[in-house]
């Protein structure tokens, strides 16, 4: 029986204490071709994901919070529950998909079942479509996510499911056992690994010297940022914005200016929150927006959450595009060489060996803090190296989704594919509506720094 790590089971304790959140996250696919009818696409879909286990589990807790919540078969899977089928309402405009992925993104996935769904969304322009992919954050970080879109669209379909094995629900009065064991064992499991690691001490001096190097600088990064608009309690409703730049462009601008593709990218937001604080009448200040970068640690290829996190100050108190770059690039070099993703990294893992019942808790009560550190989320994931295609229509584009909670009205995903790099921008709809001129900005932003080595 597979268990929720620390950190899938937080998306799960945040979306349960607010009540402003929806945690899932989600691709939206524009396809070209005739739209499939939906029995064929179902159909493609199930054949696909039918060797994969969590598609067809749901969550189970496990009774005052004694161990982490498990992942077991669920005995009333419905295929049909999981799929939608929409009309796009006039004027069939980008426009009007941003509005309605923003709709359909804001009702919550239902927890006796499980955690997934997908819409096909008729009536796009030029007679494309679209597919909406939604999954619970509980489930999978965008690096998985992208993962499971390479087995749901790729080329190659699989010539038989993989064996999935079974996880059968065991009850209330096994878990309570399974979890008092594991309390009972968890001091010999902690006595081994200090054992282990004292046999290689070389190791543990070096990791120990990182944490706390990293521990110091996420330590810095508490500090509360200057009050703007874009912190605050939350609204249910979300408003959706795309922005759309070359991939070459940005590679371009990256060589001239010897830093990475994602310094790029991130100096292009940071332009395009300046924008958005003038535009709404604020003066960006130097310490105006910190945003959470994840990184990723994953080692394997399973569906969970292996991330840390960077924490930088965005400048948006520079004028100038290139100084703004060469800024955002100082900083993501500082916190890379403190071991501050070394630090989050240490602090998740750690958090897997204690008991689940504090670490619930400790997740619960956070979430109630008025929190004023983060105050925007960005992630950039890798998109699939390969054309993708669904129910034998090419897929022409993928815009990314990411959800927004705990205080932070907006947050920025960033994925690459086919020669673009889509941006899908997500804000609270009552307190930050004019995220449009957030998207027009970033683009102009990236255009601009691919001017400047021209």
């Amino acid at each position: 029986m597979d268990r929720l790590s620390p950190l899938d089971a937080a998306f799960l304790e945040i979306e349960d204490e607010d009540p402003s959140s929806s945690l899932a996250i989600a691709s939206v696919a524009i396809a070209e071709g005739p739209v499939p009818d939906q029995d064929e696409f179902v159909a493609a879909v199930l054949a696909r994901v039918d060797g994969i286990p969590r598609y067809h589990q749901k969550v189970r807790m496990v009774p005052f919070d004694l161990g982490p919540p498990a992942w077991v078969d669920d005995p009333d899977f419905d295929p049909a529950a999981h799929f939608g089928r929409i009309a796009l309402p006039p004027p069939h405009d980008e426009a009007a998909l941003c509005d309605l992925v923003a709709l359909l993104m804001s009702e919550r996935l239902e927890r006796d079942r499980p955690l997934w769904e997908f819409w096909v969304i008729e009536g796009l322009p030029d007679g494309r479509w679209a597919i909406l992919s939604k999954l619970h954050h509980a489930l999978a970080d965008g690096l998985a996510a992208t993962h499971v879109q390479t087995i749901l669209f790729g080329d190659t379909p699989p010539d038989k499911p993989a064996r999935r094995e079974e996880a059968p629900d065991p009850g209330s009065a096994r878990l309570l056992l399974e979890a008092a064991g594991a309390l009972l064992r968890n001091p010999w499991d902690q006595a081994r690994l200090i054992a282990g690691q004292l046999l290689h001490p070389n190791q543990l001096a070096r990791r120990l010297s990182d944490a706390a190097r990293g521990l110091a600088a996420l330590t810095s990064a508490l500090l509360p940022a200057s009050p703007t608009p874009l912190t605050g309690p939350l609204g249910q409703d979300r408003r959706y914005a795309t922005a759309t730049v070359a991939l070459a462009d940005v590679k371009v601008a990256a060589v001239g200016f010897g830093v990475t593709v994602n310094d790029i990218l991130l100096a292009a937001i940071t332009g395009g929150f300046r924008e958005l604080l003038l535009h709404r009448g604020e003066t960006p200040a130097a310490d105006s927006v910190r945003t959470l970068v994840p990184v990723s640690v994953r080692l394997g290829s399973s569906l969970d959450n292996e991330v840390s996190l960077l924490l930088p100050l965005l400048p948006v108190d520079l004028a100038d595009p290139v100084q703004r770059l060469v800024r955002v690039r100082e900083r993501l070099v500082a916190l890379k060489a403190g071991k501050e993703a070394d630090a989050g990294a240490l602090i998740t893992a750690s958090a897997a060996q204690e008991p689940f019942a504090p670490v619930a808790w400790a997740i619960r009560a956070a979430a109630h803090l008025p929190q004023r550190n983060i105050v925007t989320v960005t992630t950039n994931v890798r998109g699939p190296a390969e054309p993708l295609s669904a129910v034998g229509r090419p897929i022409v584009e993928i815009y990314p989704y990411v959800p927004i909670a705990l205080r932070v009205r907006t947050g920025v995903a960033m994925l690459s594919y086919a020669g673009r790099v889509t941006f899908g921008i997500t804000s609270d709809a009552g307190t930050v509506p004019e995220i449009g001129v957030l998207a027009k900005a970033i683009e102009r932003e990236v255009q601009t720094l691919r001017d400047a080595v021209a």
